[in-house]
């Protein structure tokens, strides 16, 4: 009898010891902090979410590259970034920079058919008109874009689906125009002269395509 309640009391004690184990374990685990897909990297390089192939995290539309930083603007900038989930302010900065740059190129040099990808019906046929023009008169262009000095959010709206977003142009231009016989009748690449522009790209936000097109120009 006294055998069996010791080796029932061995049992007992064994148990608990396994039970406390476990337990013991189990809360150690708990604590140990989550890693939040918001952490940046250690100091070691460990890779972050996106390089280990997760979904990339969505931040905050940021207002850097906002000229005038008004409380319209800025409702503006958000309302079109969340009615588009592609939308990202600096990248569309980037491309803005591009597209001047090459609607000027194809300007002076009178290549429609990229005007004609680049821009809506209104400014194109500008465009147009005025290649026309120059071309009738047997001028031609030898402009050059030196540097786009500044690039800034000038204002923006979001019109039931239509986005549109004014960029502000601070850049040097070397303008030079020659006659039909390419005699020099204005300008000089020698000197570049500052040129402020703000223009108008719009877009769809619902459209599959994710190229803007020019819809305005002014003077800055």
């Amino acid at each position: 009898m006294i055998t069996e309640i010791v080796i029932l009391a061995a049992i007992a004690a064994f148990l608990g010891l396994r039970l406390y184990s476990v337990l013991g374990q189990r809360s150690e685990h708990e604590e140990e902090p989550v890693h939040r897909r918001f952490d940046a990297p250690d100091a070691k390089g460990a890779p972050s979410a996106l390089d280990r192939g997760a979904a990339p995290v969505r931040e905050p539309v940021t207002l850097r590259g906002v000229d005038n930083a008004s409380s319209e603007n800025e409702s503006a900038i958000r309302a079109i970034a969340s009615a588009d989930q592609r939308f990202d302010l600096l990248a569309f900065l980037e491309g803005a920079k591009a597209a001047y740059g090459m609607i000027l190129e194809a300007f002076w040099k009178g290549d429609k058919e990229t005007l004609r990808e680049l821009t809506d019906d209104d400014v194109y046929a500008g465009f147009s008109g005025a290649i026309d023009a120059r071309q009738a008169a047997g001028e031609t262009l030898e402009n050059r874009l030196i540097r786009i000095e500044d690039a800034t959010i000038h204002s923006a709206e979001l019109d039931r689906r239509t986005a549109r977003i004014s960029v502000l142009f601070v850049s040097d231009i070397a303008s030079l125009t020659r006659d039909k016989d390419g005699n020099v009748v204005a300008g000089s690449l020698d000197d570049a002269v500052e040129s402020r522009d703000i223009w108008t790209f719009s877009r769809n936000v619902d459209s599959r395509d994710p190229n803007w097109v020019l819809d305005e120009t002014d003077q800055g």
